[in-house]
């Protein structure tokens, strides 16, 4: 049986690091022009050409996100770009604009070519369509049902990627213009604001400055706020509706996030593969996944329309449970000794989890810590800090250290 790729989001090069190193198959990327995520670190070519390397020797897969709705100022320079991105080797254009698919085939690129979600496929016709003018893969917008993907699948031979985990939109996958008219930002150059997640009250005509709250709520009313999605219970239906492609949202998210929603993910697909007839979902797996910044979960599309259930209409807030407080460089075997990165604050007298792709997770109380010298600390404040600390169970390099946020 081939296995569904587990496709991760890296919004720089430690971020794709950490995504195959957890257990992605492919990685979507950026560079520093035409991708629909300005606010992400990106690549440059060098970044590019490191990361692609790394992707590479682990047998993973790098797409690079071309992905903006072109003006025509934006076209000049593109044909270089495509070329570069060809020269550099990466494995496939994820392309929204039929601009982009035109230049590229018009000069010869022989990459594969994903269309984007932003292109709203959302009919087995539209994917007929993009399969006829050459078009490997075609990312689905979100708004589908599993009944409808399984349909699509039936009328085309292109590959399907669905979204699985991840933000939602309010809007038809993206093709939103509430941030331009907010605060002249394009959503679709790639610099949305998320005014969807603002609050906003009911002005009446007649009497300008008074502002009514649609919901009875002293902090506002957040109208378009839709919960975050989150798929991982329904994988095997997912599969079996033809799909071949899990992607999670999350370019702008933090190592932590994208480690370890990878991670959930890639064990329940590693054993529904293992076993695909005796399959049973791990609660363990779902529990994971809220233990990164997040908004409550819905499952979208995919099986009915998302009703007010699916929405957060009181704050907008993420839910944070858990901080991300370190990354182990080393374990010695002998002493029990671990070296950590410190990316927050941490102290003796911490219950500290720790995880990693072949790590169960496992907690126990921080008694000693030594700084880099060897001297005995009892708080690890500084960003970066290198420290060490003695650890119950073996942990390796990449592994995660976390902690319960107090009162949580």
């Amino acid at each position: 049986m081939k296995k569904v790729e587990l496709l991760a989001p890296a919004g720089n090069l430690e971020k794709l690091k950490m995504a195959i190193h957890y257990g992605a198959d492919a990685v979507y990327l950026a560079g520093k022009t035409f991708g629909l995520r300005a606010g992400a670190g990106n690549f440059t070519y060098e970044e590019m050409k490191e990361g692609l390397a790394f992707a590479h020797a682990r047998q993973a897969k790098v797409y690079v996100t071309v992905n903006i709705f072109a003006h025509n100022r934006d076209l000049a320079e593109l044909p270089d770009y495509l070329r570069k991105l060809e020269e550099l080797g990466v494995d496939a254009l994820i392309f929204s604009d039929p601009a982009v698919l035109q230049i590229a085939q018009e000069i010869g690129i022989g990459l594969e070519l994903h269309i984007s979600t932003q292109a709203n496929t959302t009919n087995w016709a539209s994917a007929k369509y993009w399969e006829k003018q050459g078009v490997q893969r075609v990312i689905l917008a979100r708004e589908l049902s599993l009944e409808e993907i399984t349909e699509i699948k039936e009328h085309t031979n292109a590959e399907l990627e669905m979204f699985v985990h991840g933000a939602m939109c309010i809007s038809y996958s993206g093709r939103c213009l509430l941030s331009n008219y907010m605060v002249n930002r394009d959503a679709n150059q790639g610099d949305c604001a998320q005014p969807c997640r603002w609050k906003y009250a009911l002005v009446e005509e007649k009497r300008p400055g008074v502002y009514y709250p649609i919901e009875e709520d002293e902090r506002g009313a957040y109208i378009f706020n839709s919960h975050d999605l989150c798929l991982i219970e329904y994988l095997p239906e997912i599969i079996k509706a033809g799909i071949v492609s899990l992607k999670i949202e999350g370019r702008m998210k933090s190592i932590y996030y994208v480690a370890t929603i990878i991670r959930a993910y890639r064990k329940a697909l590693d054993a529904y593969y293992q076993d695909p007839d005796n399959y049973k979902f791990n609660p363990q797996w779902y529990e994971e996944t809220t233990k990164v910044s997040h908004r409550d979960y819905t499952t979208g599309f995919l099986f009915d329309k998302p009703g007010t259930a699916d929405h957060n209409y009181e704050t907008s807030s993420y839910k944070r449970y858990y901080s991300f407080i370190g990354l182990v460089l080393d374990y010695d075997e002998e002493t029990g000794w671990a070296t950590i990165e410190q990316r927050n604050n941490f102290k003796v007298g911490d219950t500290l989890e720790f995880i990693g792709p072949d790590t169960e997770m496992f907690a126990q109380e921080l008694q000693e810590m030594k700084d880099d010298e060897g001297a005995s600390i009892t708080a690890a404040p500084h960003p970066r800090q290198i420290v060490k600390i003695r650890v119950q169970n073996p942990v390796k390099a990449w592994d995660i250290v976390r902690r319960r946020k107090n009162g949580q």
